[in-house]
């Protein structure tokens, strides 16, 4: 060889792009919706809500899920629409789904929806059909997805809801109480306004605007004008039917000086290191983020300089998180201890991380004294 050669070499840390939370997913109904922009039992990738919900119908479920969606944010929302069945059990079965043919049905499409439309839907809910057997079905989406439901506490009293709080359990799972009620044009009436599908649109507004980590509580929730039950708000009452709520790990529907609101942070998880929402999220943002970042890695030669950018990649997407209020600390490491001479000849090699979520100020603790010691100066004030 006379000249030059030139040999590419692709070694090196990678930038870990962190997955899209801010996608909707939801099962409805609505028989007179158009099946061209809404196919039955199909995920429909909905990006012109506005425009959709012309296409909705008035019927069902769909329009008034849509408009929730609408006064709070613009998103991609995955719909699924299913046929209402002749009883309420042939509609949870429609809602659930199979797998018939190859094609998966009702909320099942949900899982073939990055398949087919290029999304994964990562906040999920069935407003209005969220009976005790879709909503347990619908956890189990969520835990494929890596996605948090939201559904409403079943019962039509607080001392109801609580009881059917003992039915539910997981931390994807986050349960509503009451519902709204909105001002629906078409009706020119006021409606119930699925809490639900009030909560899947600001979820991803605040993905959006401030980010995954923080939770749902306390931000107003625009477009509506009441509530359907009463629920009692007092910030500084323990016992206030929505504190008693939060008790029980549901959120409650309320009513402040400054509008309306979802009160309350807590999951249905038994595992108190989950109890927050947004530990749960930064669980799922942090697994999915960092596996599909990793696929670059996978069939390259297994050499140190492999483990040590692999190492450095995921403290580097740590360290951004950190740095961006999202996460308290985080760090990887290699451990010598597990990965034996036997593992790394299989082709193995583990890695560990840790890291810490950010909780929500859930309890502001204010200590108030009445005291004499600011009259020490009265008299020189007199005085001057």
């Amino acid at each position: 060889m006379h000249g030059i050669t030139i040999t590419e070499i692709n070694e090196g840390t990678r930038s870990l792009i962190t997955v899209a939370t801010g996608v909707i997913g939801m099962v409805v109904t609505a028989p007179d919706a158009d099946a061209a922009v809404f196919p039955l039992d199909r995920p429909a990738l909905i990006v012109d809500i506005d425009a959709a919900i012309g296409a909705a119908g008035t019927t069902g479920t769909l329009s008034r899920s849509l408009r929730a969606i609408a006064d709070q944010v613009r998103c991609p929302v995955v719909v699924v629409r299913v046929a209402p069945g002749a009883d309420a059990n042939a509609t949870n079965a429609a809602v659930i789904g199979t797998t018939t043919n190859g094609l998966k049905t009702g909320m099942q499409a949900l899982l073939a929806a990055e398949g087919q439309v290029g999304v994964r839907p990562r906040i999920l809910g069935a407003p209005g059909l969220d009976t005790l057997p879709v909503r347990a079905a619908l956890q189990v989406i969520a835990q494929r997805l890596r996605a948090m439901v939201y559904a409403k506490a079943i019962g039509d009293d607080t001392a109801s809801a609580i009881a059917d709080r003992a039915n539910a359990s997981g931390r994807e799972l986050m349960l509503l109480w009451p519902n709204f009620l909105a001002f629906d044009s078409k009706a020119a009436t006021n409606v119930t306004g699925f809490a639900v599908a009030y909560a899947l649109g600001l979820r991803a507004k605040i993905d959006q605007e401030e980010g995954w980590h923080r939770t749902l509580s306390n931000v107003p929730v625009n477009g509506v004008i009441g509530l359907t039950r009463d629920v009692g708000f007092d910030v500084q009452d323990p016992y206030c039917e929505a504190n008693l709520l939060n008790d029980k790990q549901i959120t409650a529907l309320i009513r402040t000086g400054e509008g309306f609101r979802f009160w309350g942070s807590r999951t249905c998880s038994t595992e108190p290191l989950f109890a927050f929402e947004s530990a749960t999220r930064a669980a799922q943002v942090i697994q999915d983020t960092i596996a599909g970042g990793m696929m670059w890695a996978i069939d390259k030669p297994l050499k140190p300089s492999l483990v040590k950018d692999i190492v450095e990649t995921i403290n580097g997407k740590l360290r951004e998180l950190v740095a961006a209020g999202q996460l308290i600390g985080g760090r990887a490491w290699f451990d010598a201890t597990k990965n034996t001479v036997a593992t790394l000849q299989a082709g193995k090699v583990v890695i560990d991380y840790d890291y810490t979520p950010v909780p929500p100020l859930e309890n502001l603790l204010l200590n108030q004294r009445i005291t004499g010691e600011y009259f020490q100066d009265f008299a020189a004030a007199v005085a001057a």
